[in-house]
């Protein structure tokens, strides 16, 4: 498994694959082409779908149109055979002659591959030698260690202090979002909703008032998101919103010093990679519950793990967290990272908590494991239609009504 930095990206919203990825591509191409007369980037089926309400075609010109014109080509209904977000980057020459071409795909999280076994130049070195939570519980369970202490052993020393800018980021992530008030930018005209939540949350009753705080922290973030503003991937762009809002709300009422916040980010991350490392993490090829749906047991194993969780239990939670958002579909309105997907964080964000005080209660044993769930979560996104898979051709945003 790749370095958990791979999970956490600090960048621009609204989306990991749909625009992070595109963009990231997009300066690859060009600085192999500085003297390209003229670029052609073709989009293929989630990226072309709903590409437009995810600004791909802006992330894409924004970057080539400083070398040369672009052309943007949209193929939704046309899928290339690795992976749902494919795109083919296209060259020519002052004699109008293609002078290169390259195929790419957007697989979730901001990450790129050119879908090729050997040879694949986003291919980096394994710093993980345990991929599945089996070994890695069993190796904690042995060494009398918990999972971020594993983190610490296969990471540079360096990586700490990555891993503390990422959480300053989220932290400036809420109080930005906290702080903005109007609509967000697309058709929807949709309002902001974390500062009011946040209002109103302080005049509830302390039991009242922890849950409505928790929604409006996640709402900040997924509402930065929205608007373009810097986020971190945990582990997409449009599930930004539930571990910093967890993580934010238990270090601010339970006064958790940044040490441990720090360490229980790691653990956040390692049950991420596990995740993309065995399945996905991209909405476009499993669904929501690959992004969602892992940020809620991302968020879980964290917060299990600062109320002193063992790594049965740690694991226990981070189990329920991902099992209980099997089968969600990705269906963004107008291909928007708004509708469903703010409200989305908001309860993934209160269901880790949730996770996290059930596990407790626990002894830890229970009967499906974690990664028998992310097996499952990968059998399912492969077997839900395209059309309920970031397409905008199905569910909430077929139905909906401008």
């Amino acid at each position: 498994m790749e370095s958990l930095s791979e999970i956490f990206r600090i960048g621009k919203g609204p989306s990991s694959s749909h625009t992070m990825g595109p963009q990231r591509a997009a300066v690859i191409f060009a600085g192999r082409h500085p003297e390209a007369a003229r670029f052609e980037v073709t989009l293929y089926g989630s990226l072309a779908a709903t590409g437009k309400g995810h600004m791909t075609d802006k992330a894409i010109i924004d970057v080539l149109k400083k070398v040369a014109p672009v052309e943007i080509v949209w193929e939704p209904e046309v899928f290339l055979p690795y992976h749902p977000n494919g795109m083919l980057f296209r060259s020519f020459g002052s004699d109008a002659k293609p002078t290169d071409e390259w195929t790419v795909y957007s697989v979730g999280g901001g990450a790129l591959s050119e879908g090729k076994a050997e040879g694949d130049y986003f291919t980096t070195t394994s710093v993980y030698d345990l991929h599945t939570l089996k070994d890695i519980q069993a190796w904690c369970e042995h060494h009398g260690r918990g999972y971020w202490e594993y983190v610490k052993q296969c990471e540079d020393d360096d990586f700490w202090d990555y891993l503390r800018e990422v959480w300053y980021t989220m932290q400036a992530a809420v109080e930005r979002g906290l702080d903005s008030e109007g609509a967000l930018p697309g058709p929807l005209n949709l309002a902001r909703k974390a500062a009011t939540y946040y209002v109103k949350a302080r005049g509830y009753k302390p039991s009242l008032q922890s849950r409505g705080m928790v929604y409006s922290y996640a709402l900040a973030v997924s509402e930065e998101n929205a608007s373009g503003g810097t986020i971190v991937t945990a582990p997409t762009c449009g599930a930004c919103g539930v571990v910093p809002a967890v993580l934010y709300h238990l270090a601010k009422g339970h006064d958790f010093s940044e040490t441990k916040v720090l360490h229980a980010l790691a653990t956040a991350g390692l049950f991420g990679n596990i995740v993309k490392y065995n399945a996905s993490i991209s909405g476009a090829e499993v669904g929501c519950q690959g992004e969602v749906g892992v940020a809620c047991a991302m968020a879980s194993a964290a917060s299990c793990q600062l109320f002193g969780g063992s790594p049965s239990q740690i694991e226990y939670a981070a189990e329920m967290g991902l099992e209980h958002h099997l089968g969600m579909t990705c269906d963004p309105v107008c291909g928007l990272v708004q509708i469903p997907c703010i409200e989305r964080n908001a309860f993934a964000a209160c269901r880790a908590l949730d996770a996290q005080l059930y596990a407790s209660f626990s002894d830890g044993q229970h009967r499906v494991s974690f990664d028998r769930v992310v097996e499952v979560m990968k059998q399912t996104g492969h077997d839900i239609p395209s059309l309920y898979k970031e397409t905008s051709a199905g569910g909430l945003a077929k139905e909906y009504e401008m």
